[in-house]
């Protein structure tokens, strides 16, 4: 009998190719470089599965490519680069990696409001510098974490495990999520808001949701308007859900404090973006999930996802599970 064909596009740990060998034939592709589309294209033609990180967009060019395709697999939590209708339509179940990396991406996304708070990255760059002369009890004066108010925008495992070092801070917590969430409100002692009302009452934005047609340009020149000129947004979400543009002059404008980005509108940023030159903006290159043992977990679980998919059984993570009854019904 002969096994399903998987293509990896781009390298992943020794631990999950292990467990995709053992299972599958793999065109492997070891390098973390981009793959150009029209290898991705190559690439799936015979293809039964398709293991990616979510740059690699699975689009219709890929599907129409992909005449065997059964399985996406994404190593990471969202999916917002995937056309999950396309792949229901076609009975392809797509999976991603929830969990392994909840309790990683909420330490980056506090330590993003902690280095912007107390103005670390700047004053780093300034010791650096040679500047430093001497010091000035107005030096590098920040913003005190410890007892201020967090707004948490998107309260699944990542806001809540964001909220639950919060607490720590005795930070009063604040969120918006698209429906209540009674059990965080009783754990943690969260206060729902209407988004506009959040807004306007907190000191840090912490924005955690997914990429949807509702949550893209979330934030935009209304919405940073209202709130406070010493607040700061936090963006650990995607870069769209943010109006990148109006972010940029509500900051030149000093309409808001600050901000701390891990993810941008474009990656990798283009060097003469302004947020670039912004002493009061700190940048990282999407790393929210970049630790060691998180990106073996998620690689882990995604070559788990593809062997239970190709095997003909529902995947813990799948996204699309309806996909399983469009493909039986063909």
């Amino acid at each position: 009998m002969s096994r399903p064909k998987v293509y990896v596009p781009n390298a992943i740990p020794d631990e999950a190719y292990r467990i995709l060998a053992e299972h599958c034939d793999i065109r492997y592709r070891d390098t973390e470089d981009p793959v150009p589309d029209d290898e991705v294209l190559a690439g799936v033609r015979d293809a039964d599965g398709l293991v990616i990180y979510s740059r690699v967009k699975v689009n219709q060019a890929v599907l129409d490519a992909a005449p065997r395709l059964r399985v996406v697999s994404n190593i990471a939590v969202g999916y917002d680069n995937l056309d999950i209708p396309a792949l229901t339509r076609r009975g392809i179940v797509a999976t991603n990696t929830p969990g392994v990396l909840t309790e990683t991406t909420a330490d980056l996304a506090f330590a993003l409001l902690m280095a912007i708070a107390r103005r670390v990255v700047e004053a780093d760059r300034y010791v650096k510098s040679g500047r430093w002369d001497g010091w000035r009890p107005s030096l590098m004066v920040g913003r005190d974490v410890y007892g201020a108010t967090i707004g948490v925008v998107g309260m699944g495992r990542i806001g809540q495990a964001v909220a639950r070092r919060a607490r720590g801070f005795d930070m009063r917590i604040l969120y918006h999520n698209r429906s209540r969430n009674p059990q965080a409100e009783e754990a943690l002692g969260a206060e729902y808001r209407p988004l506009d009302d959040l807004l306007r009452e907190a000191d840090f934005v912490v924005l955690l949701t997914p990429l949807t047609p509702e949550t893209t340009r979330l934030i935009g020149a209304r919405e940073l308007a209202l709130m406070k000129p010493d607040a700061y947004l936090i963006n650990a979400a995607r870069g769209p859900v943010v109006d990148e543009s109006a972010l940029i002059e509500a900051l030149r404008e000093g309409r808001i404090a600050g901000a701390a980005l891990d993810v941008y509108e474009q990656e990798p940023v283009a060097p003469d973006n302004p947020l670039l030159q912004m002493d009061n903006v700190v940048t990282l290159p999407h790393i929210g999930s970049a630790t060691k043992a998180t990106r073996i977990a998620m690689a882990v679980t995604a070559a788990r996802n593809m062997v239970t998919a190709l095997a003909g059984e529902v995947p813990p993570n799948a996204v699309n599970p309806e996909a399983i009854r469009t493909r039986a019904q063909d």
